[in-house]
């Protein structure tokens, strides 16, 4: 392994066991091979880190770190990056599927723009059989939104930048990676490519439905936390191939603000609770629909910059 790697890939793990080597498997097989594989396995109790022992006696550019106690999703995200020997860091998740020419398509774009301090791909979704559940949604790089368009695993972004805004917020409950992410907007360009490079799984031990399950539990949330928690908690049930779940929770938070929104998800949930297929039908034809129409202005291999709105 090179002394001086081109690329740190950086993976937290926490009881990621059912899908840990397939995605493992899926960076050792990047296009790209300079690269060293930073893994930290945070206390897992599953057998992740035994199986994250003989995977780094495959291959030398795995550097494996083992915590002792629990530093959760910020804290492990943030020790996995310390360790990290590259100024060019890209994170990946453990229950995840990088597609083989990821790192060597964002590589290339941030090396040759100095100003770009982050760039993230667009995905599918999958289950935990691997099957696609959610196809690619390139609406998301034509309306501006507030929240950044790619998957928080799919991210590569300079360690310089990074570490001047002091990483990950260990005291944020949820969403650590779009606040990240947002701070690392302040200084530099945020691109995405829109080309489906990785695949985010739903799954019912996935790390974002605990944090949607912390998050709507938080009845002091104001309105639009909380109406992102839940359509965070219900989209990864939903997807995972299960009832969304929220009817009951959203009738008995009793501070709404009864806006558009708020009636939207509502409505879903409703529909979501009396018939989670068809509404799992409805979703994928909508999205493939809009996806197409983005398409007329969103080309594959062209990179482009995320504007908040």
């Amino acid at each position: 392994m090179a002394a001086n790697p081109l690329i740190s890939v950086v993976m937290p793990v926490y009881n990621a066991l059912p899908f840990l080597d397939e995605s493992i498997s899926s960076i050792l097989k990047q296009t790209l091979t300079d690269f060293e594989f930073v893994i930290l396995d945070d206390a897992s109790t599953d057998g992740s880190v035994e199986r994250l022992r003989e995977w780094s006696l495959r291959d030398v550019r795995i550097r494996l770190h083992e915590s002792k106690k629990r530093l959760g999703v910020s804290g492990s995200s943030n020790e996995v990056v310390s360790k990290a020997r590259s100024p060019i860091v890209a994170r990946m998740d453990a229950d995840d599927i990088a597609h083989p020419d990821r790192l060597k398509r964002q590589w290339k774009i941030i090396e040759g723009s100095p100003d770009v301090v982050l760039i993230g791909t667009l995905c599918n979704g999958i289950d935990a059989s691997g099957r696609e559940v959610r196809p690619r949604d390139r609406w998301r790089l034509v309306r501006r939104s507030p929240h950044i368009p790619f998957p928080h695993g799919s991210a590569m972004f300079r360690r310089e930048v990074f570490d001047q805004i002091g990483g990950y917020d260990e005291d944020a409950a949820g969403g650590e990676d779009q606040d990240l992410f947002l701070r690392m907007a302040t200084r530099g360009r945020v691109l995405t490519l829109p080309d489906i490079l990785y695949s985010y799984r739903y799954h019912s031990s996935n790390a974002t439905l605990f944090n949607g399950l912390r998050a709507v539990g938080a009845n002091h949330s104001q309105n639009g936390e909380a109406l992102a928690a839940f359509y965070m908690l219900g989209a990864m049930r939903l997807w995972a191939g299960n009832p969304p779940k929220l009817l009951e929770p959203m009738l008995k938070k009793k501070s709404w603000n009864w806006d558009l929104k708020t009636l939207m998800i509502l409505v879903s949930a409703t529909w979501g609770h009396i018939s989670p297929s068809t509404l799992r039908v409805f979703l994928r034809s909508s999205i493939r629909v809009r996806d197409s129409v983005a398409g007329m202005r969103i080309k594959d291999g062209k990179p482009y910059e995320f504007r908040p709105g």
